[in-house]
């Protein structure tokens, strides 16, 4: 008789409080220890990201003196130099679907490790040359190294935290890559012209910042709550040492089977152009649009736009989990409806040359690109992955968005800029309509 009975519906949702979503997770990972290495293994992996950025940005700092360095700027100009972005982030992109798979199997420690010595030696072999196809070269291996570092990254924090939390830490832990993207240019642009009036100094110091964060990350990272020494994992995202072994064929096969995080990796496409060419482009764009201002100068204002960045997914982070009960789309979707009109009103914005309106709107920019970014890249991407997979899911979202950057790094070298930021906006609109229908779509595993 029990299978006439009415079916139930699922429970409603109620807002979980930080209490109770400590309280969902394991007693071995309440314990003090347990607190301790989960704040630990947050500061380390989001250390390590932002480190990154140090030597990323150093080719967007270099590019000013490039352009006016006439031993080089014969061979290197600036299309030159936009065909050296898109090489870099094709790269970047192969790399994005490879090493997250990696992540799964092997744990992402030693794929981390690999990418930050591989970045290191890139940055230092540009600093050091000028030749086209050496630069070429060291692209490719930065654009490989690079994108060894988020998909690994978010198993690993996926690992230590449940997806209950998962909205508000991954959402603060996000602030990684804007923070390397606001930090970086500033400090490499000072050094490289204020202190050594020399571009080559912006890959060398890129260079010795990530070498100082790889030792710390030997010393203090590791891959799983069980060779942290505890006992149990998280109830619903165990360590990858735990789970059965699969090729890479079955954990793709697995993780295409999910058509949302096909939708992600699709908007994900659309909107990582953007927010690429503002990173590795901004000092360029803002001298052109204000040509009184000198080179650290233009290096600077482009801070607004990661300054908003580092906000966003705090915020975004917050929203999802508390007012949107742990659906991502939802703050996603705001986000773009925000993008699409701030990036269509760039250039009548900034047509009269004022320094504090071209701040304010790429503040506006990086708080809603920055926003949708960390939802469809990280916590989206973990959470509609599986727990064997999570790495798979946040490589394969990001190798489709890797792709479209190829496009923000490549095209602000030949379009103008009324071509440029009309056709982001309309990616942006694009992107947030191909999410829209998800509104609801709440994680399988929440």
């Amino acid at each position: 008789m029990a299978d006439l009975a009415p079916q139930q519906g699922p429970e409603p949702r109620t807002k979980i409080t930080t209490r109770e979503a400590l309280d969902q997770v394991s007693p071995v990972l309440r314990s003090a220890r347990a607190a301790r290495w989960r704040r630990q293994i947050f500061a380390i992996t989001w250390l390590a990201y932002a480190g990154f950025y140090f030597a990323r940005q150093a080719f967007s700092v270099a590019k000013l003196g490039i352009l006016e360095d006439p031993a080089v700027n014969t061979v290197l100009t600036e299309r030159a130099l936009g065909v050296i972005d898109a090489v870099y982030l094709a790269a970047y992109a192969a790399g994005q679907f490879l090493w997250g798979m990696w992540a799964d199997r092997f744990g992402p420690r030693v794929v981390v490790i690999g990418g930050m010595i591989g970045a290191v030696v890139a940055a230092c072999v540009m600093g050091v040359s000028s030749a086209l196809l050496v630069f070429g070269g060291a692209m490719v291996l930065q654009g490989l190294s690079q994108s060894a570092g988020w998909a690994p990254l978010c198993k690993n924090m996926g690992n230590f935290f449940t997806v209950k939390e998962r909205g508000r830490v991954l959402g603060l832990w996000s602030t990684n890559y804007a923070f390397g993207g606001l930090a970086a240019p500033p400090f490499l642009g000072w050094i490289a012209y204020a202190v050594f009036d020399s571009w080559r100094v912006a890959f060398l110091a890129g260079a010795a910042s990530l070498a100082v964060v790889l030792v710390l990350f030997l010393l203090f990272q590791r891959d799983s709550p069980k060779d942290a020494g505890l006992d149990e994992h998280t109830d619903d995202a165990p360590a990858s040492t735990e789970a059965p072994a699969v090729t890479g064929l079955a954990l793709y096969r697995d993780t295409l089977r999910d058509r949302m995080v096909l939708t992600l990796g699709l908007a994900y496409f659309l909107l990582k152009p953007a927010r690429y060419a503002i990173l590795l482009w901004g000092p360029v764009i803002v001298s052109r649009r204000l040509p009184e201002i000198d080179k650290v100068g233009a290096t600077l204002i482009p801070v607004a736009f990661g300054v908003a960045g580092v906000l966003a997914p705090v915020l975004v982070g917050w929203l999802s989990d508390r007012v949107f009960q742990s659906r991502r789309v939802p703050a996603c979707v705001i986000a773009l409806g925000v993008l699409t009109g701030a990036l269509a009103l760039f250039m009548p914005l900034t047509a009269a040359g004022s320094a504090q309106v071209m701040i304010a709107v790429l503040a506006v920019i990086g708080l809603s690109v920055y926003a949708a970014d960390a939802m469809i890249s990280c916590v989206a991407a973990v959470d509609f992955g599986s727990a064997k997979g999570a790495g798979t899911a946040a490589g394969l979202v990001n190798g489709c968005g890797s792709v479209g950057a190829i496009l923000g790094g490549l095209l602000p070298g030949f379009l103008s800029g009324e071509a440029l930021f009309t056709g982001f906006a309309g990616a942006a609109l694009l992107a947030g309509l191909l999410m829209l229908p998800h509104w609801n779509r709440l994680p399988r595993t929440a």
